[in-house]
């Protein structure tokens, strides 16, 4: 089983998303191993979009993500991150497809409601800045046997 890191960013928290959001990714069979609600410090903002730091846009993207509490989520599953991904769909909304959180709920790239890990490495670096060792759960799910092979 693979683990990605999911964060409902402070406009999906405000639109009261994270319900409908974690509902979602419930449905499709992926299992809940951690979650928090908290506002980020901006320590943890820099380390989590480092990638991101010399870019123009970097101060308004960890001023944003700073502005509200975020939803923070570990979830697990067969290709946890490729699903993760495809749920959420693209960046940019408008080029999110319909059915997809973003293509459902977000209309603008600086407001698209979530982030998720985009491959296994971001799951485990994103995941390392926001757990610490044991705060994720390992437990089998009573409906696995029905959901994978």
């Amino acid at each position: 089983m693979e683990r990605t890191f999911v964060m409902v960013k402070p406009d999906g928290v405000q639109r009261g998303l994270i319900g409908e959001i974690v509902s979602r990714f419930e449905a499709r069979g992926l299992k809940l191993a951690g979650a928090r609600l908290e506002l980020l410090p901006e320590e943890r903002v820099i380390e989590q979009y480092r990638e991101h730091r010399e870019k123009p846009f970097f101060p308004g993207l960890a001023a944003y993500i700073m502005s509200g509490p975020c939803f923070l989520m570990a979830w697990e599953g067969k290709g946890a991150v490729a699903v993760v991904r495809r749920m959420i769909g693209a960046t940019n909304p408008a080029e999110a497809a319909p059915g997809s959180i973003r293509g459902d709920f977000a209309l603008d790239i600086g407001r698209n409601v979530i982030h998720a890990s985009d491959s296994p490495e971001s799951a485990a670096r994103e995941l390392g800045i926001h757990f610490a060792p044991g705060e994720l759960v390992d437990y089998k799910k009573i409906d696995e046997s029905v959901i994978y092979e």
